[in-house]
């Protein structure tokens, strides 16, 4: 069967691009600030980069303040970008970075919204109340959830580096708990993980442990991590397994689409040199 992870493999190799788009309307980037302005200036950055983008990654906390009209506008966005899949011949999936997290009953229902209603192919999760926070969102068995892990915010290792004891073992950060536990969940093949390109030990130590699976990196560019170091430690060994997360570096550029092809061919040299350099 189909598995969120199939899709978003056939189309990385569909556009060589490794290149996550973020879709985070600021108020201080639209023309005015309303819903209608966070969808236009959505829509114009999807037309715009879609030949070069692996996925998109709409946030919707700058939809859900505009209220029921920012809703509308999110699914809308989502459509925006079915619609260039389509122009394309080509599936672009949409990652809702809506970090949900609760008890299974209200789980049920986040993942009814995001799934069912909003027509998102994966979503981002806090995993902090345990596998049936979870469980709801992997019944649906094509789509994907990628599990906060490392954030790139300063203030991750408050908890995310916490040491964690198991009996005979040597303790480890949270971090890495999370990344043990979420491979013993992922008996569907629907979870990937979430690791800043701000973190790049915690990096390191997520790939070594899951050398696997896919890794969702926010951080390049404007947080200050670095796009080489995370492709060099963070790629798996077939030059997959990575999702490196443009925002604002896409979205404030004069040309977002020639913003985007740049960052493309950018990765596309990085990865060749990473080639040559390990053979």
């Amino acid at each position: 069967m189909e598995t969120f992870f199939s899709f978003l493999s056939k189309r990385v190799d569909d556009c060589s691009s490794l290149i996550c788009v973020g879709l985070d309307p600021h108020p201080a980037d639209l023309v005015k600030p309303t819903a209608g302005a966070a969808k236009e200036f959505c829509l114009s950055i999807i037309k715009k980069t879609a030949p070069y983008a692996a996925a998109f990654k709409p946030n919707a906390a700058f939809f859900e303040m505009h209220g029921a009209e920012g809703w509308e506008a999110l699914q809308e966005v989502i459509q925006g970008v079915q619609a260039e899949s389509e122009r394309l011949g080509s599936l672009i999936p949409v990652i809702l970075d809506a970090k949900r997290g609760d008890i299974a009953s209200t789980a049920e229902a986040y993942a009814s919204s995001a799934f069912g209603r909003l027509g998102a192919h994966a979503i981002t999760l806090n995993p902090y109340l345990g596998k049936d926070s979870i469980e709801p969102f992997l019944s649906w068995k094509e789509k994907g959830v990628f599990l906060l892990c490392k954030t790139s915010n300063p203030g991750a290792a408050d908890l995310q580096d916490h040491p964690v004891a198991h009996e005979g073992q040597p303790p480890v950060p949270l971090h890495v708990h999370i990344d043990r536990l979420a491979q013993t969940w992922n008996s569907g093949n629907n979870i990937g993980l979430v690791v800043g390109a701000t973190q790049p030990e915690a990096l390191r130590r997520v790939r070594a442990a899951a050398p696997g699976v896919w890794i969702l990196v926010p951080g390049v560019g404007t947080q200050g991590g670095d796009l080489a170091t995370a492709l060099d430690i963070g790629l798996r060994a077939d030059g997959r397994g990575l999702l490196i997360n443009i925002s604002r570096g896409i979205a404030r550029a004069e040309d977002p689409g020639q913003a985007a092809a740049q960052l493309r061919d950018e990765m596309i040299n990085l990865q060749r040199e990473l080639r040559s350099s390990r053979s």
